[in-house]
Parts: C-alpha cells; structure tokens; sequence
C-alpha cells in the first residue's frame, strides 16, 4: 500500500469518508455527527493520509490535535479520526500500516499520546487497537456519555520519526 499526506476534503478522502459513514449507519444507525472540520487536518496540528493499493483508495485515517477540555482531552493528545479500510481490501494489515504512519507523524508534531473513540459495534476495530497497544482511557469527545463508546488511547513517547511524506512499501 502506498500512503499519501492529503487534504481532508481530497476527493478520495470524500469517497471513502462516505463509505465509513455508512457503515456508520448500518452499524449504529445513524453517521457520526462528531463535529469536523478540514483544517482540522492541517498540519502542524493534524494530519490526513490516504492509502492507495494499484492506484485506487482503499484506506484513511488522520489526526487532529487536542488539549486539555472541558471535553476530557489531555494537553498533548492527538485524537485519531477516520480510520476505514474498503471491505475488499481488510485482512491484509493495511489498517495496522495506516495507524502506525499516523502514529509516527504526530509524534513527529509533538503529540504525546494518541486518543480514539470506537464503538463496542465495532469489534473488529476494538480488537485491531488493543493488539496495537491502546488501553482504555476517560471517556472523552461527542459520544462521552454513549454506553456504546469506547475511548482508548496509547503514549506516543518513543515513537519513530514519520517517513517524512515517503510512500511507504507495499
């Protein structure tokens, strides 16, 4: 898989952003209504990337910076949004190789620990950020009070440098 640094609103990023919505909605019943916004994806303060396997999208995921809020983020927390692999395409690592690269870039930004929100309809992500070594943390962000959120989050501190906008190696 090659992975690309993009714009939140990158064409790409708008198809499969729809497609993880409706999974949302299959799920769950309705979209995530957590609020976005393009630059929150700018760097310095996040990062969006795309993951490409013989040219076309197949997987996204990005960063936003957090700090310390009535919402329950820490100073330094980089919350992770929109991690989705196309269903053709899972097993095959990609999410691990994505979260990794986001993961290492915002620990590149000075981010110190990535947070998440998932949902207990989603075993299979729950199972893919416990094995990466997320553990639960204070529940935080729009679905705080949600019995089917789940928050986890992992220390970025030791993490690797990015690979400095390279694609990575299939």
């Amino acid at each position: 898989m090659q992975i690309r640094k993009t714009r939140y609103d990158h064409p790409d990023a708008v198809l499969l952003t729809a497609q993880v919505q409706q999974e949302y909605v299959e799920r769950y019943g309705g979209p995530d209504d957590t609020p976005l916004d393009v630059a929150h994806f700018d760097a310095p303060c996040g990062c969006f990337l795309l993951g490409y396997l013989d040219g076309a999208p197949v997987a996204t995921g990005g960063w936003r910076a957090q700090d310390a809020s009535p919402e329950g983020f820490e100073d330094g927390d980089a919350e992770l949004k929109r991690m989705y692999v196309v269903p053709q395409a899972r097993g095959r690592g990609l999410a691990r190789r994505m979260l990794a690269e986001l993961e290492r870039d915002a620990a590149a930004a000075g981010r110190t620990r990535m947070v998440l929100e998932t949902g207990t309809m989603q075993p299979e992500a729950i199972a893919l950020y416990t094995s990466c070594g997320y553990t639960p943390v204070v529940k935080f962000g729009h679905y705080k009070d949600s019995p089917l959120s789940v928050c986890l989050g992992k220390s970025l501190l030791g993490v690797g440098p990015a690979a400095a906008g390279q694609a990575l190696p299939a």
